[in-house]
């Protein structure tokens, strides 16, 4: 065993501890929850004369491959190889001095074993690329066949698809028919509904402002908590890509006041991302996160990647970051009290999500200015009305149980979070909010902002599409409050985008050059109301982006506030965007680029962890 030598009596009792509680190989534990660097690992074998070998190159066996199990051979690092010409076996290992894989290998197998020195990582890589095919698939298409209704493979249903051609023929038929009276309904119905869906959020924006989270844990509570009561607790990591913000991530997790121990940390990273896991091997101090590899199978989402994450999940309760985020230290500690202090019902619990760059330009403020008042007022506002809630897309804890009772995400969904909330809903269970804040990278660049909020609205159209599919039996599972929630904040969101700029040319058309044939199409008095729904409309907005700055004291961002209608036609761009996938590549998931920020997160992080 990798040991003799390398750790104190104490360190080796604590790896063992791990590795037992666990059932993990002594060298996987001490690699994975930080009492080993792999430089350090492979200067002792090299000194054991086991230097590495290649053995993503090797030849293997298939069938002596296909009589290991998936989980003892990620648990314990190894893969059978072949058999030599003496009927040896060969085995690639990251430890090939364990003694006690080395007897149960002889046992299995019945012959010699010969065991060579192989990258933990590389071992990892093969194994879950050759023995992951059912666990990816079960990933991909559980939900599905669970429940076919919640599952958005199908983005547009038949019946969909006869409503939406029928109302568009309709519609045709009605300007043939009587072309001014149908435009001006059309006009008045599309404002009205801008308006309405504007009020909506302003509603929920008070209600949030005026709700303090009565569920909030406060520092006595964490104080009093006893370590050695804590559970497992999982956090999925997944990454595509992201070799440049590895370090960052890493040290960023160490931060987390929780027991090492306890802290199951699972990096996924898919099978064609070299770069990444070359990322890992590279690091030169020690991680705590073990690496998994998520085998090959479209749809190429987060979803799936986190989907199969679960199937080597080991907590009672999960969470998921994203490769840039910094959460408060004792995030983990106060979802554990609040889990504790709330009902049986409560099987999700959300953070709130802001930037460390909310100053670093113009759009980087309106960014954080937007998700000020989402997480800290609009969920909040939510919560209290007893409406589904679209979870974040980081940040949000389950109990792990019932995450795998729901069916998890759908991987074919590309907002996954937003949809699970509301399945959480339809299912009688409840999403709460817990009084803990993460910070992420706000986007900077306008064009890799277009490409990330164009997934967001094309995820929340499918969640709208997906569950609408029945409105008769959304209603009955969630009740008229929630039927009107769902539509206003769902799909109200999607609609009041893809509206804005055509609200924006009419009002310019009328404003600016005063065409006589509209004054000729629509009567002076729908055309003020028309203006009046749109110029409403923006003035809400705008003060429902002053109201975010409050809770967080961000009144430098408050005069940044009148930029909001500017802001909406960016969003208005991703809109478009986002129904043109939609139709065409509805699973498409569109990478949003991080790193690109020059400002450092440690000032800022220290004054948002002194205001929550």
């Amino acid at each position: 065993m990798v040991s003799a030598g390398m750790f104190s009596e104490e360190k080796l009792r604590d790896i063992a501890s791990i590795a037992d509680e666990y059932n993990y190989a002594f060298i996987k534990a001490a690699l994975n929850f930080g009492f080993l660097t792999r430089k350090e690992y492979v200067a002792f074998l090299e000194k054991e004369n086991y230097p590495l070998i290649d053995v993503r190159n090797e030849e293997i066996d298939e069938y002596l491959l296909e009589q290991c199990d998936l989980h003892h051979m990620n648990s314990f690092l190894y893969i059978p190889l072949r058999r030599d010409g003496s009927g040896t076996l060969l085995v690639a290992a990251a430890d090939p001095l364990d003694e006690k894989l080395i007897a149960g290998l002889t046992v299995k197998f019945n012959c010699r074993i010969r065991m060579l020195g192989a990258s933990d990582l590389d071992i990892t890589w093969l194994a879950h690329t050759k023995r992951g095919i059912f666990f990816v698939k079960e990933a991909v298409f559980s939900l599905m066949r669970r429940d076919p209704e919640s599952s958005g493979i199908i983005t547009f249903t038949d019946g969909q698809l006869a409503v939406i051609f029928g109302l568009t023929i309709l519609f045709f038929v009605a300007l043939g028919f009587s072309f001014i009276n149908t435009s001006v309904v059309t006009n008045l119905f599309l404002s009205l509904t801008f308006l309405f869906a504007i009020l909506f959020k302003l509603y929920l924006a008070l209600k949030g402002s005026m709700s303090e989270l009565h569920d909030s844990v406060t520092k006595d509570e964490i104080r009093a908590v006893d370590d050695s009561t804590l559970p497992v607790y999982t956090i999925l990591l997944p990454v595509y890509k992201e070799d440049k913000l590895i370090r960052k991530l890493i040290w960023n997790l160490r931060s987390l006041d929780y027991p090492r121990g306890k802290l199951d940390v699972k990096l996924l990273i898919e099978e064609d991302d070299d770069k990444t896991l070359n990322a890992v091997r590279a690091l030169d101090f020690p991680a705590n996160f073990e690496v998994i590899v998520v085998p090959y199978h479209m749809p190429k989402t987060k979803p799936k990647a986190c989907n199969y994450g679960i199937y080597f999940c080991r907590g009672k309760y999960l969470t998921i970051y994203d490769a840039e985020d910094i959460p408060d230290s004792d995030q983990l500690k106060k979802v554990v009290v609040l889990f504790r202090k709330l009902p049986d019902e409560f099987i999700v619990l959300q953070g709130a999500l802001n930037y460390f760059n909310k100053n670093e330009n113009l759009l980087t403020r309106m960014f954080t200015l937007e998700y000020s008042y989402w997480f800290d007022y609009m969920l909040t506002g939510l919560q209290s009305l007893d409406v589904p809630i679209p979870l974040g897309g980081t940040s949000n804890h389950f109990k792990l149980d019932k995450l795998v009772e729901l069916g998890a995400w759908d991987p074919f969904n590309v907002t996954e979070d937003a949809d699970l909330g509301v399945r959480v809903f339809e299912k009688l269970y409840k999403v709460g909010v817990v009084n803990s804040t993460t910070l992420e990278e706000a986007n900077n660049e306008p064009f890799n902002w277009i490409r990330q909020r164009s997934r967001w609205i094309k995820g929340y159209m499918q969640t709208f599409l997906v569950h609408m599919r029945n409105p008769r039996k959304l209603i009955r599972r969630i009740g008229w409050r929630g039927f009107f929630g769902f539509n206003f904040f769902i799909g109200g969101t999607a609609v009041t985008f893809l509206l804005y700029p055509v609200l924006l040319l009419f009002f310019i058309v009328f404003i600016i050059f005063d065409i006589k044939a509209v004054r000729a199409l629509f009567p002076d008095w729908v055309l003020y109301i028309s203006i009046f729904n749109f110029i409403a409309g923006n003035v809400l907005m705008v003060y429902i982006n002053m109201l975010a700055v409050f809770k967080r004291r961000y009144y430098e961002l408050i005069l940044f506030a009148a930029v909001n209608p500017v802001y909406w036609l960016m969003h208005s761009i991703a809109a478009y965007k986002g129904l043109w996938q939609l139709i065409y590549k509805p699973f498409y998931w569109e990478k949003t680029n991080h790193g690109l920020t020059k400002v450092s997160h440690s000032s800022t992080a220290a004054t948002v962890a002194g205001n929550t």
